[in-house]
């Protein structure tokens, strides 16, 4: 496949609501569009690091300056007839893994449409629909955290996870496990614990959680190795899965039962696809992961998610309730009609199935160019 093209967008989507960050408030969401033109077709890529380099090293700012002087111009007049051939051309560069997730999404949207295939059909995924679930954070009371919860199980949603905090923790697992006590929920530790603080999630195992999600730090393998041993619930790798590597010495350590693998952290859906194929043959069970982003990314990480192996719901964020603007049209989740979860149906439409709306994306650039 020759690139002919690639054009760069800095986006800034309004929020809703502002949010809170360690660096100020922030009113819009940035990301970083990627699209690649190969003749009359082009395929759309997104890197959706954040505002800021908190959740990873990377950011939307970061990611723009990288596609545009590095990255973009590596790729852009070449002829590239896979993924795995993308990413030797990217090698030289380290890091900057959201920044080269774009690049290798919109390759795979492009190849999709050439070839007048679905994105997740040509990712060989095996459903037609994806079930989902959702996130909650600490509230103002128990109550008002019990009534979400309780809003998302009665609309259908699979199952929900909770963000542990500093005092929001065993005893609000405990209310809410009491209140729901057969329901789907794991929870989120966002790799806040450490070794010696095990005895939290021992006391944890008493309430049937589906798994752990990155109870200690990113980088320490072996701890969660040694955790593993000494719980019977299963442990979820999150930030520590940024690479195939990481997740091949993870399976090796056996330093957890799941993982959550986001298309952008690991790098783009040829290693995503990699890291679910390594799962699969160790018997590790894994889903979908999601940043907050616009309609393009979303529908990069519901096509990947109709993979076999991806056997536990996916993130969902309700791109309405977050954003003022997005790029096209959100795909919402439907209740199957014999009452079971929600589910979001996957489009028969070439590649992502979607064009961003050309005026909102003009509106909403902060900064663009195009390379040749």
């Amino acid at each position: 496949m020759q690139i002919d093209s690639i054009e760069l967008f800095h986006l800034a989507l309004p929020l809703r609501r502002p949010v809170e960050l360690p660096c100020g408030p922030a009113e819009a969401l940035e990301t970083v569009l990627v699209r690649m033109q190969s003749g009359d077709a082009a395929g759309w890529g997104e890197a959706a690091p954040g505002n800021a380099p908190l959740s990873s090293h990377e950011w939307a700012a970061g990611a723009f300056a990288c596609l545009k002087d590095y990255l973009a111009p590596a790729v852009a007049a070449a002829a590239i007839s896979s993924g795995d051939e993308l990413a030797e051309r990217l090698k030289p560069f380290r890091g900057n893994r959201y920044a080269k997730a774009a690049l290798d999404m919109a390759w795979w949207d492009l190849s999709a449409r050439l070839q007048a295939k679905p994105l997740h059909q040509l990712l060989g995924g095996t459903r037609d629909r994806v079930e989902v679930g959702v996130t909650f954070d600490r509230m103002d009371s128990i109550d008002e955290f019990l009534a979400a919860i309780g809003g998302a199980f009665e609309a259908g949603f699979a199952r929900v996870r909770l963000m542990l905090r500093p005092g929001w923790d065993i005893q609000m697992v405990d209310a809410v496990r009491k209140e729901f006590a057969t329901e789907a929920i794991h929870v989120d530790v966002e790799a806040d614990l450490r070794l010696e603080q095990l005895e939290i999630l021992q006391r944890l195992d008493d309430f049937a959680l589906e798994m752990y999600e990155q109870p200690l730090p990113a980088d320490d393998l072996i701890g969660h190795a040694m955790a593993q041993e000494s719980i019977s619930t299963p442990i979820c790798l999150h930030e520590s899965i940024s690479s195939v590597d990481q997740a091949e010495m993870a399976l090796e350590l056996k330093s957890c039962k799941y993982m959550n693998i986001e298309p952008g952290r690991v790098g783009g859906l040829t290693p995503a696809v990699a890291i679910h194929d390594l799962c699969r043959n160790e018997d590790a069970r894994c889903f979908v992961g999601a940043m907050p982003q616009s309609a393009v990314g979303t529908r990069i990480g519901l096509a990947l998610a109709a993979k076999e192996n991806f056997n536990y719901p996916a993130d969902y964020f309700h791109a309405g309730e977050v954003l003022e603007a997005d790029l096209a049209e959100p795909l919402p989740p439907k209740r199957r009609k014999d009452g079971g979860s929600l589910q979001i149906p996957l489009w028969p439409e070439p590649g992502i199935g979607i064009e961003p709306n050309a005026e909102t994306l003009k509106q909403l650039s902060v900064a663009k160019t195009r390379i040749v």
